[in-house]
């Protein structure tokens, strides 16, 4: 099967079309991150406000260059207020694949609460709309001219949703428990199996933490582990060396689980550059080695992020945020 979609472009992006929100196909809908480290507003609505500045990021990532796949774009921004107590944070993305688009905004609130000298403890919540829109109509199914029901007519829809996690953080590690969103939205009201498509909670366990091997070279491991209803497990690993605070280079791995639940195969291998450019202006790059089946025809992907930090002049950080 892998061979036949190698084969034919359309294929595979047919077959990602109609795997939104179908359960015989087990896939993930959420979008893919390397960086995620880096763009935790995305996952988790209590991030907002951790860095305890007014921070705001943007990151772009081209999947798949070889057959033209997804093109996902985000920017967020957050900021603490009330004396650190409570967060706010604003996310806003963009998201093409073929003949499908998405765009979405979702504004986040976190309660902050202190739990060590150093240590946070956060309780967040999200609520926003995001816009679907597939121009099936467009999409040849066969050479015959036949169509497909699944492919009969557009599909445009605007679906509110909400989200939550939790947050614990302090200068050197954290751990983020998330679920973005809450809500079953129907995608569509064609229907593959006995239910229509909808959209699948997705579940986010991250952690991360940084120790200094030399007073000038500190490392920083993170994981990620992702799940969503009726699909396996994927499990991100990560390991970052940062030279002094200034650099950082780093490799991934992205694994996911099969439906056996014992056996993982190894879906891209990245490798990471940071740079923090100024006090306040960081830059980062991330490349995908795709191992999956798509790697003859789609052998990388490319991920570009941005983040500016307001008031680091007023000596609001009073040490390097590494997360």
């Amino acid at each position: 099967m892998v061979n036949q979609i190698v084969k034919n472009k359309w294929a595979v992006m047919l077959l990602l079309i109609l795997g939104i929100g179908s359960s015989p196909l087990r896939a993930q809908q959420d979008k893919m991150f390397s960086q995620y480290m880096f763009n935790m507003m995305a996952l988790n609505p209590a991030y907002a406000g951790s860095r305890d500045v007014l921070s705001a990021s943007a990151l772009y990532r081209n999947q798949y260059t070889g057959i033209n796949g997804p093109q996902t774009a985000t920017f967020t921004m957050d900021m603490p207020l009330n004396r650190e107590r409570v967060g706010v944070g604003l996310q806003l993305y963009g998201d093409k694949f073929g003949e499908a688009q998405e765009a979405g905004a979702f504004a986040s609130y976190a309660f902050r609460i202190k739990v060590g000298q150093k240590s946070t403890l956060a309780l967040g919540l999200q609520g926003g709309a995001s816009s679907f829109t597939w121009n099936l109509a467009n999409v040849k199914t066969g050479p015959d001219g036949q169509i497909d029901p699944a492919f009969a007519q557009n599909v445009s829809k605007i679906l509110p949703n909400f989200g939550t996690g939790i947050y614990l953080s302090n200068d050197r590690s954290y751990l983020s428990l998330s679920v973005p969103r809450l809500i079953k939205n129907k995608l569509s009201e064609y229907a593959t199996t006995n239910s229509a498509s909808e959209l699948r909670r997705h579940a986010y366990l991250a952690a991360g933490f940084v120790v200094g091997i030399t007073p000038g070279i500190k490392m920083k491991p993170s994981m990620l582990v992702k799940y969503a209803e009726g699909a396996p497990i994927g499990f991100d690993g990560n390991i970052n060396f940062w030279f002094a605070d200034r650099i950082a280079i780093g490799v991934s791995a992205r694994r996911n689980q099969f439906s056996s639940f014992t056996t993982y195969s190894t879906d891209a291998l990245v490798g990471m550059l940071e740079v923090q450019l100024t006090d306040q202006f960081r830059f980062g790059y991330a490349y995908d080695h795709t191992m999956n089946g798509l790697q003859s025809i789609a052998p990388s992907s490319h991920e570009i992020m941005l983040r500016y930090e307001f008031g680091f002049g007023k000596n609001r950080i009073l040490t390097p945020r590494y997360f």
